[in-house]
């Protein structure tokens, strides 16, 4: 044990003294910060884009509620999100005449008074219940073409209710009827909050906190044990301590490293979240230790991180360059993507029969047992899926253990083939 522990600390220090590990450190809160602050400094400094509404409808109908239907969402938005400007030259009467007339402007080429470039152009045109919109601008996610077509939509279909007889007071006042939705938990009988739907989105983001830490971890380690393997320090440590000391003593260590970065920055994240929504941080706070989350996630975690880091360790003892590697990561790489693929499903519908078929198969147990929280699994599906997890834990461990003395002391390329020999043999 003493030596299973020293070679931990060796290893957390051996990462934790340098210069990367601390630029990782920071590089995701102060990447964050930079993102938010760039991406509101820009969408404070841009000016709204320039548009212009032709209405070439008999009596200009669309052109008021258009305008004004604009103007609302920049309101909702808390600063103008368009800019309605008039037509910068006289404009024919053919609506394609009109695109021909405008592409300078929408081209840049000729600029508005101000000197900014003309975005968009909304051409509205036909008669009665035949009309149609015609779209130009070089930007078809500007943002405002449905808020036209929605808008001219309305002002279609209240002139034709008005046109059978249905009066414009009792069309405002239908528009204004809604129901009264209320959600309750049956688990209280009373109304659902924020705590009833914290489970599932903690669940969700545990199960990718897991994903993160083996991709990460992992890596660490198989870059860690690739370099010690082709410098031959690994045949020197194999000389001085035992093959498990060896390899729980490198898992241990790197394991503290990739816990310290994840342990800061959640305190940074909940500190914060304390600061500026305390309420929702004591929510969040109940709900793991108030039925014991916190401790059912934990065990996931760290079975799911012991099997992987037995197998990225096993490999790159295998391993002198990162390309070897990378032929026999394929099948583990596979594998890993799978549970991404069902961690959106799991965060809507948690009791999807698929996902306890996957709860049961030891490669995605910690991510889909995880994921599942918000649906309270039956306590014999977390007995058995944990008793499973422990005995395959135990398993590729001790696979991990004879791969790794065997990875330690080979030389050469070695394919699926000669790995499989290897591990038969024991050396």
């Amino acid at each position: 044990m003493r030596r299973l522990l020293q070679i931990a600390a060796r290893e957390y220090v051996a990462y934790v003294r340098t210069v990367g590990f601390w630029l990782s450190m920071l590089a995701l809160p102060l990447g964050m910060a930079l993102v938010m602050g760039a991406s509101g400094y820009m969408e404070a400094s841009a000016p709204p884009p320039a548009i212009v509404l032709i209405d070439q409808t008999p009596g200009q109908l669309y052109l008021k509620p258009v305008s004004e239907a604009l103007t609302r969402r920049g309101k909702a938005s808390g600063r103008p999100r368009h800019d309605l400007v008039a037509p910068p030259l006289a404009l024919p009467d053919d609506p394609a005449a009109i695109g021909a007339a405008l592409k300078p402007w929408l081209a840049g080429d000729s600029r508005l008074d101000n000197r900014r470039k003309l975005s968009a152009a909304f051409v509205i045109h036909g008669q009665g219940e035949a009309v149609s919109v015609d779209v130009w601008t070089e930007n078809p996610l500007l943002g405002a073409t449905e808020a036209v077509r929605t808008t001219i939509a309305d002002r279609m279909e209240r002139a034709r209710l008005e046109a059978a007889g249905v009066s414009s007071d009792l069309l405002t006042a239908a528009r204004a009827l809604r129901p009264t939705v209320t959600d309750f938990s049956p688990k209280t009988s009373q109304k659902a909050s924020l705590v009833n739907r914290l489970p599932g989105v903690i669940g969700f983001g545990a199960a990718m906190l897991l994903w993160s830490v083996i991709f990460t971890g992992a890596g660490i380690l198989l870059n860690g044990v690739i370099e010690e393997k082709s410098s031959k320090v690994l045949e020197v440590l194999l000389s001085s301590a035992t093959v498990p000391e060896i390899l729980f003593g490198k898992i241990l260590g790197v394991a503290g490293v990739t816990f310290t970065v994840l342990g800061v920055w959640g305190a940074v994240g909940g500190a914060l979240l304390g600061v500026f929504a305390p309420a929702q941080a004591a929510d969040v706070g109940r709900v793991l230790l108030g039925n014991g989350l916190v401790f059912y996630f934990a065990f996931y975690l760290v079975c799911g991180y012991l099997m992987y880091a037995s197998v990225f360790t096993a490999i790159g003892s295998f391993c002198e360059t990162t390309r070897e590697a990378q032929t026999l990561l394929g099948p583990i790489m596979i594998l890993l993507t799978i549970p991404v693929i069902f961690l959106s499903q799991a965060l809507r519908r948690p009791d999807t029969p698929a996902l306890e078929v996957l709860s049961w198969i030891p490669p995605f147990t910690p991510f889909m047992m995880t994921a599942r929280a918000a649906s309270n699994p039956p306590l014999w599906q977390v007995i058995g899926t944990g008793v499973i997890m422990l005995v395959t834990v135990a398993l590729v461990m001790w696979i991990a253990g004879r791969a790794f003395r065997a990875g330690a002391l080979s030389t050469g390329k070695v394919d699926f083939k000669g790995l499989v020999a290897k591990l038969r043999g024991g050396e």
